[in-house]
């Protein structure tokens, strides 16, 4: 069984954040942590070879992207660069690895669709 793209980018994303909390506002670890979770679990059930998982993947991302970019001090640290490497990990893990997890899921989701079609037909 080969390691899907999927669960790739959501390790990624997991090592980002890990990487990230430490720098983050105190007040708000308790959902830095939960967020944190949510992306291991999903990494871990997809490493295992689940798939229903990944109906979750799409918005989840987007729900990351909107809020950072709806989280005034993650705006000012982005696009002033203040505190570079907060600036580079907000970014890399905010947005990058975001958008690799949507690409990827869709390309998972196609190539499943596809398979079960190929088996009904």
């Amino acid at each position: 069984m080969r390691t899907s793209a999927v669960a790739i980018v959501l390790a990624a994303i997991a090592a980002a954040g890990a990487i990230a909390i430490p720098f983050g506002n105190p007040a708000f670890l308790d959902r830095a942590i939960a967020l944190e979770c949510v992306f291991i679990a999903l990494a871990v059930l997809t490493f295992a070879g689940y798939k229903k998982q990944l109906y979750a993947c799409i918005p989840l991302a987007v729900i990351v992207m909107v809020g950072n970019s709806l989280a005034p001090p993650h705006v000012e640290i982005m696009t002033t660069f203040s505190k570079p490497l907060n600036a580079v990990v907000l970014i890399t893990g905010g947005y990058i690895l975001q958008v690799a997890l949507i690409a990827t899921t869709v390309l998972e989701l196609q190539k499943k669709k596809a398979a079960s079609q190929e088996i009904k037909g």
